[in-house]
């Protein structure tokens, strides 16, 4: 057996090495067009964010911001597709709080939202809008409450899939009014808008965002936002707990994440271009105009956010006795 004996300096200096080597490749990052996979489709609440997001990081790092649609599953398959990217910086998911709460509602996920990510800063904060067609005869809460009480199973709610808060929030819904509904799952915000502006469902707890256009077009009617406060894009719209459901709150939110094991210095470099981006007056204006509010925090704080949605989800899936599927 050969034994390799080495000094300390000569330790010292491969640490030394070592650590240049990282410092050299966090300080040539990025040298490549970077891309953010959005697992919802083209359109939707999570889309606009990372598109908007996308264009200020490219002016940040200097280099392009390819934006990827990866739809399907409610956002699980884009978000395996990146937990299992390579953790070098150029490939991140532009989150969202149903990946939050994905595990909470769905027995197996092809990610583990707290071990396969290193979380990057979060991007926006948004509402949720309750929203029927214009045939459907319920110009408020209440009046919605009592066609859903005297028609059990008739009323259809799309949502973006088992997994997605907007599914959560009809499901809460039920529970709290003690109505019962036909859930119909689509691929996005966008597809799950489009079958309600045709009349294919009844209703939708939907993205403020995107909804907004339709809303002020007269083509949907807005009964009520899911936070616990009024929005002030719209703040002609109660809150579902102003409306009686007493405690109702759910909101969302998208954040960046790339795959675990990502270099930290890459990490902080990415953390610095979102709080760049996020602060900038231009990007919350843009924001503000679509009912989303530009926020950045730290890896830390980001990580925080996700666990104690995590919790919270679980929680109330929980209460409300929502069983995984």
């Amino acid at each position: 057996m050969t034994i390799i004996r080495m000094g300390v300096h000569a330790l010292l200096g491969i640490a030394v090495l070592a650590t240049s080597d990282v410092s050299i490749a966090a300080d040539a990052y990025p040298s490549k067009p970077i891309r953010i996979i959005v697992a919802y489709p083209a359109g939707g609440a999570n889309d606009i964010v990372a598109r908007s997001i996308g264009s200020e990081l490219s002016k940040t790092l200097g280099q392009s911001v390819l934006i990827e649609n990866m739809s399907g599953a409610a956002g699980s398959i884009g978000a395996g597709y990146v937990a299992n990217a390579p953790a070098d910086g150029y490939t991140l998911l532009m989150a969202a709080g149903a990946h939050a709460l994905a595990p909470s509602l769905r027995k197996e996920l092809p990610y583990d939202m707290v071990k396969s990510f290193a979380p990057i800063s979060l991007a926006a904060i948004g509402a949720y809008v309750l929203t029927v067609n214009p045939q459907v005869k319920a110009n408020n809460v209440q009046e919605l409450i009592a066609l859903a009480k005297a028609n059990p199973g008739k009323l259809n709610f799309a949502s973006s899939g088992v997994g997605a808060p907007p599914y959560l929030a009809a499901v809460v819904f039920e529970k709290m009014t003690g109505t019962q509904m036909t859930h119909v799952p689509y691929r996005g915000d966008a597809d799950a808008n489009a079958a309600l502006l045709a009349g294919q469902v009844d209703l939708l707890f939907a993205s403020l965002g995107p909804t907004i256009p339709l809303i002020q077009s007269g083509k949907l009617r807005a009964l009520a936002v899911t936070t616990a406060k009024r929005t002030n894009v719209m703040p002609e719209l109660p809150t579902l707990s102003e409306s009686g459901l007493n405690g109702y709150a759910i909101g969302t939110w998208w954040g960046l994440v790339a795959p675990a094991g990502t270099p930290k210095p890459v990490i902080d470099r990415l953390a610095a271009a979102m709080a760049k981006a996020t602060a900038s007056a231009p990007q919350k204006a843009r924001f503000a105009k679509l009912g989303v509010e530009a926020q950045g925090d730290t890896p830390a704080q980001f990580a925080a956010l996700i666990n104690h949605d995590m919790a919270s989800y679980a929680q109330m899936t929980k209460a409300a006795g929502v069983e995984k599927e």
